[in-house]
């Protein structure tokens, strides 16, 4: 079967490389064209396009760099015409993606939809485009089944491809020292974000909490589509450190962290690291979000478990200090750090277990072969 893939961030990126994966061990003639990342090529295939070109965000950033934006729509467009895949795949992404999938459904290919757009977070009218344009979506959050049958729409609810991807066993605290030259203080973990606007808008009021906390050492998780300069030029504290295509790692050997939000609060949940989340974009993009984001929470992990596990300080809460006194609580007061700890072994269970992009991978490969 030929397969084309689009991606369009670093989630998707890794999402859709295990749904290759899965699929490559089950149709030993799978070929694949994608507009994807690093993790996608690893597995084979040609890539197009990295996903870095579309890495934009927020009303403003979007609209700053709409001309490459349709740019890429139109390579793409044009892209899966000269390839004639059995099947188009999206791999969330929605602003990019449903554009695709309307192109693709009306030039006569079979669209498939991996990890449903959030869009009973905001903009629910689109689920009319889904239901015109997708022939088949896979979800990975149960929540999402009962939104989808309101509006008489038939999903394939297939598990959370995060438990896939994340590798929960624990290694050897002294060789992820030794191997970054790290020092003996306790570690706190930084993911501020795979945007350049997100570390812009995130990053210097996340290092700023260092201060408050010289007995540890704070270490970044860099997202690989990013340049050191991006996150060195904001660094003025020896006591934090910057690490490379190495998150879990950090994130297993860390006291806590302090997350932006996106699927990092959930890996980080599933690691069993207690964290905090904090936001904030530009004052347009955010005044707009506020009116349009049908939702009470951010994090997926609050919106996993319907209800606030891990604290969430956006646009004018994320200040230092608001951090700084949350993360102080989750380091020294021990029943509130069990109980966020408790109730992430609860959204475990929600989650299930491993399987989801094997299960995704079947349903695809069977459903061709009609």
């Amino acid at each position: 079967m030929k397969y084309y893939i689009t991606a369009g961030e670093a989630s998707g990126d890794l999402h859709a490389s295990n749904l290759m994966k899965a699929l490559k061990e089950i149709d030993e003639n799978a070929d694949f064209r994608y507009y994807g990342g690093d993790m996608m090529q690893d597995q084979g295939g040609k890539l197009v396009r990295h996903y870095k070109e579309v890495a934009y965000m927020g009303f403003a950033d979007v609209l700053m760099h709409l001309p490459a934006i349709m740019k890429n729509i139109k390579f793409v467009k044009q892209d899966i015409l000269r390839y004639k895949p059995d099947v188009v795949i999206l791999v969330d992404y929605p602003g990019f993606n449903l554009r695709i999938a309307e192109f693709a459904h009306n030039a006569g290919f079979k669209v498939y939809y991996y990890i449903s757009p959030k869009i009973w977070a905001w903009k629910q009218s689109r689920v009319n485009k889904i239901k015109a344009y997708i022939d088949k979506l896979f979800i990975i959050f149960p929540f999402e089944k009962d939104f989808y049958e309101k509006h008489d729409y038939k999903v394939e609810y297939v598990g959370n491809p995060v438990m896939d991807a994340v590798n929960t066993e624990k290694t050897d605290i002294e060789i992820f020292r030794k191997k970054y030259e790290l020092s003996n203080k306790k570690i706190i973990a930084l993911l501020p974000g795979s945007r350049k606007r997100e570390i812009q808008h995130n990053f210097p009021v996340m290092l700023k909490v260092s201060a408050f906390f010289p007995e540890y050492q704070f270490i970044v998780a860099a997202a690989p589509s990013l340049e050191k300069e991006t996150f060195l030029k904001y660094i003025k504290d020896e006591n934090v450190k910057l690490i490379y295509n190495d998150t879990y790692e950090i994130l297993k050997h860390s006291e806590a962290a302090i997350v932006t939000s996106g699927t990092a609060t959930l890996e980080t949940a599933i690691l069993n690291i207690p964290e905090l989340v904090c936001y904030k974009g530009d004052k347009l993009s955010y005044h707009i979000a506020k009116h349009l984001v049908k939702v009470d929470y951010i994090s997926l992990v609050n919106l996993v478990m319907q209800k606030e596990v891990i604290k969430e300080f956006i646009q004018y809460d994320m200040t230092v200090e608001n951090i700084a006194t949350e993360l102080k609580l989750i380091l020294e007061d021990t029943v509130y750090r069990n109980k966020m700890l408790s109730e992430f072994e609860e959204l475990r269970n929600i989650l299930g277990g491993k399987g989801a992009s094997k299960r995704t991978a079947e349903i695809i490969f069977e459903s061709l072969k009609k």
